[in-house]
């Protein structure tokens, strides 16, 4: 697909969007790279949707620049710019056909021989011979195929997508979840997608910004992300994980010596943010492991006692609450692959983990456990 002006990548620099007093994108700078598909992840109120209507032009920032390539847009009106929005509303118009609809932006720019780049965009979200239903006679995921391929059709460098797939159900939003990134790939156009949902941006995004409150927290590839995050919020937002309250004192060879309510461990230096002082030591529910005696702790692993307090099948797999000694509650996930046993709730086990699938975080003085909250009754835990 041609783009009708220069292509590059999108930039935002120092862009900062203030409503009164509060600041809703704070300083933020950062690259996506053409023809890429960048997500933009965070919870309500974090500030992506904002920075995505000021790519659009449907915000002006208070400070700062929207460059594409050299050229800066932050002033352009929104029809100036080489950019599209695909929102979570599809906004298709009830009185028009499909083909209709979707050759609504070329009609509006005086273009009238549109009718072989609607078939091309049609197939392209393969909707073949859909063109002259209605709105109304199409399911909710039809309709937001017709939104991107009217989107699409006016060739913009950047295709924005605000929550796009929010209003489907799920096994739906996750066939298009496929579809979108398939699509992004054949059309090679920069595609910025804004959710709140973690499982959308990792399955379709190539490189994920994780924002709070305004900033970028940390931002790379899902796997990335997932396996090495950088702050407490990144590694309890992106997926779950068990934060144990820790002491580290310094690397010791290849490893770096922690202690934790009473008991030590270790972490390899190169799985480390902060290797001295407060520290959380972190360790994802699938990589943490069940065992009823200590006898069956693999070699090498790291451990500690608990009860089993709440146990939840889910069909791919079981999800366990362990209660620690200390109070806290850890998750761990066990695979649902016909291998191991099950563990009713009130049986002692051993949680477990190989020290190469944790982690280092820096902890604010006086911050506590960041796992599962504590039951309102105490569970005597075996020493």
């Amino acid at each position: 697909m041609a783009n009708e002006a220069p292509a590059g990548d999108l930039r935002l620099v120092d862009l900062t969007k203030r409503f009164g007093i509060f600041t809703a994108v704070d300083d933020l700078t950062l690259t996506v790279p053409q023809g890429s598909f960048f997500a933009l992840l965070g919870a309500s109120g974090c500030g992506k949707t904002t920075t995505l209507r000021m790519i659009a032009g449907l915000e002006e920032p208070t400070s700062g620049q929207v460059l594409l390539g050299d050229r800066d847009i932050s002033r352009l009106r929104p029809y100036k710019r080489p950019v599209n929005t695909v929102f979570q509303s599809y906004a298709l118009f009830p009185h028009l056909d499909i083909a209709e609809n979707v050759a609504f932006g070329l009609r509006r720019r005086g273009i009238r021989k549109v009718d072989g780049q609607v078939r091309q965009m049609l197939s392209l979200v393969q909707l073949d011979g859909f063109g002259r239903r209605r709105p109304a006679q199409l399911s909710g995921g039809q309709q937001q195929r017709v939104a991107l391929a009217r989107a699409l059709i006016n060739h913009p460098q950047v295709l924005l997508l605000d929550e796009p797939l929010g209003a489907l159900d799920l096994k739906l939003r996750r066939q298009m979840q496929i579809e979108l990134k398939r699509i992004q790939t054949e059309v090679g156009i920069t595609f910025v997608h804004v959710t709140h949902d973690q499982e959308e941006a990792m399955t379709m995004a190539d490189t994920v910004a994780v924002m709070n409150a305004g900033r970028i927290e940390q931002l790379g590839a899902p796997a990335e992300l997932y396996e090495y995050p950088a702050t407490a919020f990144v590694a309890n937002f992106l997926g779950q994980s068990n934060l144990l309250a820790a002491e580290a004192a310094g690397p010791a060879g290849p490893e770096v010596p922690v202690t934790a309510h009473g008991a030590r461990f270790s972490v390899p230096v190169d799985r480390a943010r902060v290797d001295r002082g407060p520290v959380y030591l972190g360790v994802r529910p699938e990589k943490l492991h069940l065992a009823e005696a200590a006898d069956e702790v693999p070699a090498g692993h790291q451990h500690v006692p608990g009860v089993i307090t709440d146990a939840s099948y889910v069909g791919v797999s079981t999800q366990y609450l362990v209660r620690t000694g200390w109070g806290s509650e850890l998750s761990a996930f066990a695979a649902n692959s016909g291998v191991g046993r099950q563990h009713p709730v009130g049986t002692s086990v051993v949680a477990h983990w190989d020290p190469r699938h944790a982690f280092l975080l820096p902890r604010e003085p006086g911050q506590d456990d960041r796992t599962t909250p504590l039951l309102d009754e105490p569970v005597k835990v075996p020493s």
